[in-house]
């Protein structure tokens, strides 16, 4: 079994774990010429790597033969000098070795971990510039997924596989013609042995690789639950509402069942190990059984028999290693095409080429007939990136018919109708998360369509109903917006925002950190801290969806009162569920089943007795 060591190694057990269904997947056609580009930039430490493996192959083959010389010429020669100097040469050879071995991971490492940085880089900038109908429709943990779990199987390509297919060639090469020069009698009789250490090996393997996916889709399901379970929003839905008993037997027979595959897989291979040792037991028999009698009958001498068998340690695992090549190499290059999937799914909202700047000065927003339909699955997303991956070709119906309103510098736009008749849907289309379908959205004349991006987020500003912030402290949080705002700047965005008291009271002040999504902080908070932000980008146009929802009737005074101020000379385009907003409106525009069904003053909509003084009567009368 020791004897093993140089032939039968880890990358031939992981070989044989590989989920062999890889093979039936069909790649997209110039898959292979896009990963040589990839590997273009480190050409020269991938030939530096190839040349070190290759010269490690042969340092490998060259033990045996040195021994066989040690043996046939030195110890039967009675020739101590050429023992010594033998002996010497081998110790050389493993200092050479070691040598090697370190270069090689420097060279692994440097491809390797570059590739995986290039990937990687490339797919975050790329999914940064999706739109978020991508979002809506992705699983977050699939797209994780992409940029860890595929990019190192991508990085695997041009290191771990790349190096065991060139290493176990240029090895059975180097063994099998050193075998036939030495005796072509006893490569006769170990390849005869081949079927009895190839078929099992090919069997056990294909056990291997369908309990190893059995495996990983047993973890996923388990990382799903407590992905679930362990974020702030599932923990209060299952304090409130969940069982606990209940949730640790579902937990318990998954990680069971996981712990049940494990065995198994551990028990095969066990058992490969053990067959592979009975195999080369009956080999190393076999090879010492004809070739000593070969040798006694002076056919070859001793240390021809000795490096024969050591060569024969050195046949099978290359043997077994090439045998499932091609699932080896398929799964590296599934791996790439599913990063060139992302890469390849083209932003449905992207910078024209010739964009330009959203003209200066106080800021008027025009819709202009605007049509708008929410995208398909197939249009923004990918099927494999979904939790329920379902064929979803159908046509969405239009949200916007004819929209057409201006709101002007200074103004105050409110926009009210029942849920769904299209409100957030418009606000979106100022910010461009989406684009329109006909008509136009203008900002100072410029259809936003023509912007740049850089100068839009200049000039729109958002705060939604649902505040985000990340998991990082107050000033982080405030910076997001600005970067290069400094504290006596974002003191004021807090005190306008009538928060700055609450950030004062704690004990790191700006430094608090708030928790994953701001849970650490109530839900007013979190609305204030989000108008904080909005105030501190001081953009010319303010989207408001619903953003006071969260307040109580004094924080929201005092929130209103602070806008009022802050945003004079601003365009402000709000949705409003409080009486208090639609009356301090410019312009109230009523929407209805995607269309402006009715525009004008509180009171005037009021006196025409129609769809506004309908909703005032349900909806805000409560609050007189």
């Amino acid at each position: 079994m020791a004897m093993m060591g140089g032939g039968f190694g880890p990358q031939a057990m992981r070989s044989l774990r590989r989920d062999s269904s890889v093979t039936k997947e069909r790649l997209a056609p110039g898959t292979v010429k896009r990963i040589a580009r990839y590997a273009r930039p480190f050409s020269r430490h991938i030939a530096a790597f190839l040349a070190l493996v290759v010269l490690g192959s042969v340092i490998v083959i060259a033990n045996p033969l040195l021994m066989k010389a040690i043996i046939d010429e030195g110890i039967a020669g009675k020739d101590a000098a050429l023992v010594v100097w033998l002996a010497l040469a081998i110790a050389a050879l493993a200092l050479v070795d070691a040598g090697l071995g370190l270069a090689q991971r420097w060279f692994s490492a440097r491809v390797g971990e570059g590739l995986i940085y290039n990937l990687r880089t490339e797919v975050f900038d790329h999914v940064q510039r999706m739109p978020v109908a991508f979002f809506m429709r992705t699983q977050t943990g699939a797209l994780v997924s992409r940029l860890n779990t595929d990019v190192i199987g991508a990085q695997r390509a041009l290191t771990s596989t790349l190096s065991s297919v060139v290493s176990n060639v240029v090895m059975l090469v180097l063994v099998l013609g050193a075998m036939l020069a030495l005796s072509w009698q006893i490569t006769a009789v170990a390849l005869v042995l081949l079927p009895i250490f190839i078929f099992p090996a090919k069997w056990v393997g294909r056990k291997m690789s369908g309990l190893t996916r059995e495996q990983m889709e047993l973890d996923a399901e388990m990382s799903s639950m407590m992905t679930e379970r362990f974020n702030v929003a599932g923990a209060m839905v299952t304090k409130l509402y969940g069982r606990p008993d209940e949730e640790a037997a579902v937990f318990g027979g998954r990680a069971g069942r996981v712990r049940d595959v494990g065995v198994t897989v551990a028990m095969y291979g066990t058992v490969f190990r053990v067959a592979l040792g009975l195999v080369a037991a009956l080999a190393t028999a076999l090879v010492y059984g004809a070739g000593g009698v070969l040798a006694v009958n002076g056919a070859f001498e001793v240390g021809t028999l000795v490096a024969l068998a050591a060569l024969l340690m050195r046949l099978y695992g290359p043997l077994t290693s090439l045998s499932n090549v091609h699932v080896d190499v398929m799964t590296a290059l599934v791996s790439f095409d599913r990063v060139f999937e992302v890469l390849d799914l083209e932003p449905m909202v992207a910078e024209k080429p010739g964009a330009e700047p959203v003209p200066e000065g106080p800021a008027t927003v025009e819709f202009d007939d605007v049509v708008f339909r929410y995208p398909a699955a197939s249009e923004v997303s990918l099927a494999s990136l979904e939790s329920v991956a379902r064929p979803d070709t159908g046509q969405s119906h239009e949200v916007l018919r004819g929209v057409g309103f201006t709101a002007r510098p200074g103004e105050l736009v409110a926009l009210v109708g029942p849920s769904g008749a299209g409100k957030t849907t418009i606000t979106s289309l100022v910010s461009r998360l989406y684009d329109v379908n006909d008509g136009a959205v203008r900002i100072n004349g410029l259809d936003v369509r023509e912007a740049t991006l850089a100068s839009l987020r200049e000039t729109v500003g958002v705060v939604m109903q649902d505040a985000h912030l990340f998991h990082d402290t107050i000033g982080a949080n405030l910076r997001y917006a600005r970067p290069d705002a400094g504290e006596e700047e974002i003191w004021e965005a807090l005190r306008a925002a009538q928060i700055a008291d609450l950030v004062e009271s704690l004990p790191e002040g700006l430094e608090t950190v708030v928790g994953d999504r701001g849970y650490r902080l109530s839900g007013g908070e979190k609305q204030r801290l989000a108008l904080a932000r909005l105030l501190l980008k001081a953009p010319r146009v303010v989207v408001l969806d619903e953003a006071t929802a969260h307040l109580d009737s004094e924080s929201e005074a005092a929130v209103q009162r602070a806008l009022k101020t802050a945003l004079a000379g601003r365009t402000s385009l709000v949705i409003a569920h409080r009486l208090s907003t639609i009356r301090e409106a410019d312009q109230i525009l009523v929407v209805s089943d995607g269309r402006i069904v009715e525009r004008g003053r509180h009171e005037e909509l009021l006196a025409k007795g129609a769809v506004y003084a309908e909703l005032y009567r349900t909806q805000f009368s409560r609050e007189r």
